[in-house]
């Protein structure tokens, strides 16, 4: 009897564990996963700027989650109104304030509902369900892109893990939410030690852009110069930018015509090349030499005999005075009439030579 009391005592008290453990887990999961329960009542809400907050986003009341955005749309082209749910008990009124406010770095948004202020004393009117908060109660999410672009000397002297620290402390106290002046002003004072370890690199910095500046301040009047020259230079590059541009395309053009011509060109270049190959070797032979030489050598002296025949008139007179003539008959030819052999060998002999005295003046 004493072992089934003994069990029936240890079920007992793993079934009331097991009970409270259900229990606990299943507010756990209702809290972080953001499970809503009870019923809601729709509202709206008008924004400047609702961008990136979308439909499923929450809807917080003193940092609990109490709803969900069930949409957003444009109106009037230039601003965005928000439908959003909140728990039926939490009633809001003509003076409730809302809010876009980033959930983390990477740009997520939730929506926070305030209490607000009243204009006047007395009591406040509760909004119908459905009813539309307007901008002049709505406040958009903090531009963090300026905000950043302020810090942006501060942040390149921090750690990226720093910088994350920093910035997600500015943005939980320029929102009036979680953190503190105090955690802000610990981040800065670590942002001002790091810059303090690197006194000698920020010296050293400041030691060259001084020296920089002195370079340029002594060389003002050319810098000066210099840029005037470029402006102008600019400037007329500006006033003829048409001209320049028919130029651009009329080189294109060219450079066209030019693919054009070489291409055609081409083979009888390449014939031409060959030709010249040929009449190069022709020219290096020895007997070629030779009579280059003797042409050149004579080539003064009858310049200068045709120039004195020149001189009588608008006429040249010419008188034969030697003549050589080497005739060569066809080779089968004689071979095929014997009795031309000799007649071949007078021809290849022929010298006329004239006695007239004008011939040796």
């Amino acid at each position: 009897m004493s072992v089934n009391r003994r069990t029936l005592i240890d079920g007992s008290k793993l079934a009331f564990f097991t009970v409270i453990s259900l229990i606990v887990t299943g507010t756990l999961v209702a809290i972080m996963g953001k499970l809503g329960t009870g019923p809601t009542e729709t509202y709206s809400a008008v924004f400047s700027d609702a961008s990136l907050i979308q439909k499923g986003d929450d809807v917080r009341v003193a940092g609990v989650v109490l709803g969900k955005v069930q949409g957003v749309e444009i109106v009037d082209t230039d601003r965005a109104q928000v439908e959003f749910s909140v728990a039926e008990d939490l009633p809001l009124t003509e003076a409730t304030q809302v809010e876009i406010r980033y959930l983390n770095l990477v740009g997520d948004r939730y929506l926070a509902v305030e209490e607000g202020d009243p204009d006047g004393a007395g009591e406040v009117a509760e909004l119908e369900p459905g009813a539309t908060i307007p901008m002049s109660r709505t406040t958009p999410a903090l531009n963090l892109t300026a905000l950043y672009n302020g810090f942006a000397p501060l942040f390149s002297a921090l750690d990226p893990a720093e910088v994350n620290d920093l910035s997600l402390n500015l943005v939980k106290v320029l929102q009036g939410e979680g953190g503190t002046v105090e955690s802000l002003m610990q981040e800065t004072a670590s942002l001002t030690t790091a810059i303090a370890n690197r006194d000698e690199l920020v010296g050293q910095t400041i030691s060259n852009l001084d020296e920089l500046l002195g370079t340029v301040d002594s060389r003002h009047r050319e810098l000066t110069q210099l840029i005037s020259e470029l402006r102008r230079w600019v400037g007329g590059l500006a006033e003829d930018r048409v001209q320049i541009g028919r130029s651009v395309v009329n080189i294109g053009n060219l450079t066209q015509v030019l693919a054009d011509l070489l291409r055609d060109g081409r083979p009888l270049i390449k014939r031409d090349i060959a030709q010249l190959r040929r009449l190069a070797a022709v020219l290096s032979r020895d007997d070629t030499r030779a009579v280059l030489n003797t042409i050149l050598t004579n080539l003064p002296e009858m310049l200068a005999d045709q120039t004195r025949t020149g001189t009588y008139g608008s006429w040249y007179n010419y008188f034969v005075c030697g003549a050589n003539a080497d005739i060569q008959l066809p080779a089968p030819l004689v071979q095929e009439l014997p009795g031309l052999r000799d007649l071949a060998n007078q021809l290849r002999t022929i010298k006329l030579k004239s006695d007239a005295e004008r011939c040796y003046r």
